[in-house]
């Protein structure tokens, strides 16, 4: 089970919000700011943890009930119309849009770690670290949807029959887990930052190119596959089929 769990987080260990918002954090001008890393990840991993726990708490009630709601044909359709929504809503997603907006992400960086330009050549952190508090529980937030490994997860920790303190555990070290990636690179960026810092700006430079279009397909991903599950069990696929 420690395996599995271990393997799962390594994949969470990789989202947006887990992986590609730090890098992006990391590759803000001037010297790395370990300690608003940390209330990033750290926030990151309370939130994770906290929907973790509410979902094992009452993840026998709350299964079955939300399945007994998504099979009536109303929450079907509800679904379906969700999901071609989605489906149109990838095509508004431009990458040309995306380069213009290079310099806007940049600022927006620069006010999450709280830089600000005091005189011309000159900047200065605000102690104020709520800003980086809320971009990570807006990233959190719209990964809710999309945590696919860490709902395994939840399944097997909740059919393990581990015990409250344990399961309790077992969820912390899942969330520590998948914040690792990020604190390595954090600790390699302030160890060695010479050989690092290329690797970092090749993956920023990918992302400011592809961020708009990779999330593009992302969402029409989800919601073709949304509408067709949809589709399926409305009947609709086999009634097209049939013709």
């Amino acid at each position: 089970m420690a395996a599995s769990l271990a393997a799962l987080a390594l994949i969470d260990s990789t989202s947006f919000g887990t992986l590609l918002i730090p890098i992006w954090l990391l590759l803000a001008p001037g010297r790395v700011k370990a300690g608003r890393m940390l209330v990033y990840l750290g926030t990151i991993a309370v939130f994770y943890f906290a929907v973790g726990m509410l979902i094992v708490l009452g993840a026998t009630t709350f299964i079955d009930d939300l399945g007994a709601l998504l099979d009536t044909r109303p929450a079907m359709w509800v679904q379906l119309v969700v999901g071609v929504g989605l489906l149109l809503l990838s095509f508004r997603f431009d990458s040309k849009k995306s380069k213009e907006g290079g310099g806007r992400m940049g600022r927006w960086r620069e006010r999450a770690l709280g830089i600000e330009t005091a005189e011309p050549g000159t900047t200065r952190t605000r102690t104020n670290a709520l800003p980086l508090v809320g971009l990570a529980l807006g990233a959190a937030t719209l990964e809710v949807a999309t945590m696919l490994p860490y709902l395994a997860a939840i399944g097997i920790v909740t059919t393990s029959g581990i015990g409250p303190a344990a399961t309790t555990a077992t969820m912390a070290g899942y969330c520590l887990v998948m914040v690792l990636p990020a604190l390595a690179l954090l600790a390699a960026r302030l160890t060695a930052r010479n050989a690092v810092e290329p690797l970092l700006v090749r993956m920023n430079n990918w992302m400011t190119k592809n961020a708009a279009s990779t999330t593009g397909w992302i969402v029409g991903i989800v919601g073709f596959l949304v509408a067709r599950d949809a589709a399926w069990r409305l009947g609709l696929l086999e009634m097209l089929f049939n013709r």
